[in-house]
């Protein structure tokens, strides 16, 4: 059973011979390892191409900023599934992935098309994020990219990489549109609310020429080998069972009483 139209049979990512391995056109071998970076070799497999200074620098930035933030929702799950199932490395790895979707980590991409949305709505970016903002009020939902319950003075991720693309000279249409959400906010919510760095990876990526449907991506790379590093961690100083511990111990049953 086929679902939806499927009638190009083609990938351009890979294909190998008994003698080489080519990936986006060039020699495994001869043309990457040893030669290209990983942060470059995962801009050439998403987009095709190699990225330039710039667009590099950028994607070091956004993974580095995103990767680690102690013990997060993922990083629990993922700490929790080892210390129950050891012998399945990845299976903890997959557990902490698995959480990363629209309140936490994945945000990125929501912000992204929020703020790609905004661009492509007018020439006037204060008006279309008003528009945008008030959209977003009128069915309770939050502002994606904005607020942080613990850097409520301001993230400082978004800072630094909002700061770096103004050095740069690489904000572009997308942080402006992040500038004028951040700006209207206070008229229509009613309270100022800081740009955290979900906000700020998608417009600083998607500026330099990240492609929108890969953003997601971007958090899970990052994501990962943080993840990989509290699991070695976990295997010499294990807090997994502490962890589910302290949750038993947090929550107050109150379900019926045993008749």
């Amino acid at each position: 059973m086929r679902i939806g139209k499927q009638d190009k049979p083609y990938s351009a990512i890979c294909t190998s011979t008994a003698e080489n391995i080519s990936v986006r056109g060039r020699d495994l071998c001869e043309d990457i390892i040893g030669k290209l970076d990983f942060t470059s070799y995962f801009w050439l497999l998403v987009t095709g191409d190699e990225p330039t200074a710039t667009q590099k620098k950028f994607a070091d930035a956004v993974l580095a900023a995103i990767a680690e933030h102690g013990l997060v929702p993922s990083v629990v799950a993922s700490r929790m599934t080892y210390a129950a199932a050891p012998e399945a490395f990845q299976g903890a790895v997959a557990a902490g992935l698995l959480g990363c979707g629209s309140v936490v980590l994945g945000s990125a991409e929501i912000a992204g098309r929020f703020l790609a949305d905004i661009v492509a709505d007018g020439d006037d970016v204060d008006a279309a994020a008003e528009r945008a903002v008030k959209r977003l009020r009128e069915t309770k939902t939050p502002v994606p990219g904005f607020g942080h319950p613990q850097h409520s003075g301001g993230d400082p991720r978004a800072h630094r990489l909002l700061g770096m693309a103004r050095d740069d000279n690489a904000a572009g249409a997308h942080i402006r549109a992040l500038e004028a959400v951040e700006k209207v906010i206070p008229n229509v919510i009613g309270r100022t609310l800081p740009i955290n760095v979900n906000g700020a990876i998608p417009a600083v990526m998607l500026d330099v020429g990240f492609p929108l449907g890969a953003l997601k991506g971007i958090s899970l790379l990052a994501r990962t080998a943080s993840l990989i590093g509290h699991l070695q961690e976990e295997t010499e100083r294990p807090i997994g069972f502490i962890l589910s511990g302290k949750a038993a111990e947090s929550i107050t049953y109150d379900g019926p009483d045993m008749k």
